[in-house]
């Protein structure tokens, strides 16, 4: 478990020293930069110690050599009391030269920080676009979203802020122990005996609260989730009247959320408050012990004015510790979730992809399929379905006929054990997936449609966007009069999700954009069960007469099928009846029952 631990972490940092490519200038200079602020820093105590001591007193100048000469030349001891404002201008000369150094580390980290979450976002971005559809339909939206914005912020604040404390730590302690020593070693000894306990003490903290930070995390995740799946699906929750529903479901996890973190903020206090009693107490001893130095004459004024700086410098980065380690528990747990994601495995073409003709025959050759290791979806089957021709499937829900066609497009991928899909001869796992997609054209029953206006929508991924191209779709798929109607026409703006259409226009939409990219291999998924059965006629004529290549249509309703070439009907998984419209109704079976329930048995039948 350790190893793994360890390899876990040092997984984290490469992934951070990746991201840091061409930011690591940035870096570079913010480190030196509060590497030189600290040490000018320190000067000040210095200036202070001198001026008590060897200017207002009369102990020698415990300084270099150059700079003593230089004071010498000054006019020495004397013209320094005359002129007590030349020591005040050192004191605000390192305090400007700190300041000014502390600018340039705050710019470096900025730059270098921006450039580090620029680049982790694009990755995560551009990583999730590549990831199988079997890994987003097993992660809630909310969650995604979650960790690609609140962890990813998680990650910033700690580089733009904790990282430059971390390295300003270490240097104000080492420095702080050095310059102590180097005045009075009893004292030293007691301000250092405290830094162990704070330091445990610490490092008990981390490991409590890095499993408080996850517990949070994931409930915020969850909480995000449903706040997403609401705002999404708002039209059923308001016509089904569930507001108050789901106004307690989220209350509920809110209330969850905000426990979590009242319970981080009990522990957080009880650091703090501890960690202050320590500091405090350490201050105090070493004030006690330093007056008492003093008056028995081994510690000089100036010498303990600087001590006790010195220690006040030192109290503050040991305090801090425990909050950096509180934000790297936190950014540990972010990266982690983050790793998560960018270590899923992407989609990948076969060695040697191939690019064939697409217009070949469709055959699937004993094709079983299980999600996640349930039970069948797909038992066996096969079928051709000819180059060119308009091929139906029925079936109830749940039969496993859209699985069919999430197969074609390798929405999910068939393994070598449970049969091939083939188009023209070739096995669609050596396909290249871009050209594989980019021949298969899928209206589902329930399309998405992004924000944009109708006339970018329906030519989204097409060739051209000329408007009478546009319209010539539209014109297919029964919706340009609709459109037209529209004050603003084909410049009307579709909503969220296409909220503010219909949603048989929105079915209509999206069949004029599939239309639009001219695929060689069309696939209607039950697309057409929101509009009425006119509509549904003048979609299917336009299709049959005026569409080229090979088109699956499947659909509950049987009027949608009856003129297919060939009719696959299929329950539980299994092809169980092959043939024409006609041939089918000659069978006692699954087909002519649905016919008969669906009042066609009476001479209803549509004909073009």
């Amino acid at each position: 478990m350790k190893k793994s631990g360890n390899a876990s972490g040092k997984s984290r940092a490469a992934c951070l020293w990746e991201l840091t490519r061409g930011s690591r200038g940035f870096f570079i200079i913010a480190f030196v930069s509060v590497i030189f602020a600290v040490i000018t820093n320190y000067l000040t105590p210095q200036v202070i110690r001198v001026t008590v001591d060897s200017v207002l007193g009369d102990k020698p100048f415990s300084l270099p050599g150059a700079l003593v000469s230089w004071i010498e030349s000054l006019g020495g001891r004397e013209a320094l009391r005359q002129n007590l404002l030349l020591c005040a201008a050192f004191a605000l000369f390192f305090s400007l030269l700190s300041g000014l150094f502390n600018f340039l580390s705050r710019m470096g980290i900025a730059k270098g920080c921006e450039g580090v979450i620029v680049r982790l976002r694009d990755r995560l971005f551009g990583h999730i676009q590549k990831l199988p559809y079997e890994w987003h339909s097993s992660h809630q939206t909310g969650d995604i979203i979650q960790r690609c914005t609140s962890d990813v912020d998680v990650v910033r604040n700690f580089l733009i802020d904790q990282l430059l404390e971390m390295i300003r730590t270490v240097f104000l302690i080492v420095i702080s122990l050095a310059l102590m020593f180097s005045m009075n070693v009893p004292l030293s000894l007691i301000a250092l005996a405290f830094i162990p306990v704070v330091m445990l003490y610490s490092g008990l903290f981390f490991n409590k609260i890095g499993r408080r930070f996850q517990q949070a995390d994931e409930t915020e995740g969850e909480l995000t989730a449903m706040a997403q799946e609401n705002f999404t699906g708002v039209r059923v929750v308001r016509a089904f009247g569930r507001e108050k529903f789901e106004i307690d479901r989220f209350e509920k996890k809110n209330n969850q959320f905000a426990d979590m973190w009242i319970r981080l903020g009990h522990v957080l206090g009880l650091y703090w408050g501890i960690g202050d009693f320590f500091s405090n107490l350490q201050v105090m001893i070493i004030v006690v012990a330093g007056c008492f130095q003093a008056s028995i004459g081994q510690l000089t004024d100036g010498e303990f004015l600087a001590f006790v700086a010195y220690n006040a410098m030192l109290v503050w980065p040991v305090r801090n510790f425990g909050r950096i380690l509180s934000e790297l528990s936190k950014t540990k747990i972010s990266i982690g979730r983050l790793l998560e994601i960018l270590k899923a495995q992407p989609e990948k073409d076969a060695p040697n992809a191939q690019t064939p003709p697409m217009d070949g025959d469709i055959v699937f050759r004993d094709v079983s399929f299980r999600y996640n290791g349930n039970r069948e979806v797909l038992q066996n089957i096969n079928l051709t379905i000819p180059a060119g021709s308009t091929f139906g499937i029925l079936g109830s829900t749940g039969s496993g006929k859209s699985t069919l066609f999430y197969l074609l497009d390798r929405l999910y991928e068939l393994k070598p054990e449970d049969g091939t899909i083939t188009i023209g001869g070739v096995d669609i796992r050596e396909i290249s997936l871009d050209w594989l997609r980019g021949h298969i054209g899928i209206v589902l029953q329930e399309p998405f449609l992004f924000s944009k206006t109708i006339r970018e929508t329906i030519s989204d991924g097409a060739a051209t966007r000329e408007l009478e191209q546009v319209r010539y779709s539209a014109r297919l798929a029964a919706i340009d009069d609709t459109i037209l109607s529209f004050s603003e026409g084909y410049d009307t703006m579709i909503g969220e999700r296409g909220v503010t259409i219909s949603g048989g226009q929105k079915q209509r939409v999206a069949i004029a954009r599939m239309l639009m990219q001219n695929t060689p291999i069309k696939i209607f998924d039950d697309s057409l069960s929101a509009v009425d059965m006119e509509t549904d006629a003048k979609i299917r004529e336009a299709i049959q007469h005026q569409v080229t290549g090979t088109t699956i249509i499947i659909a509950h309703r049987i009027t949608t099928l009856m003129n297919a070439d060939c009719i696959a009907v299929m329950d539980k998984g299994r092809v169980v009846q092959l043939g024409t419209h006609e041939q089918l109704l000659q069978k006692d079976g699954i087909y002519r029952r649905i016919y008969e329930a669906q009042g066609l048995g009476d001479g209803e039948e549509e004909s073009f």
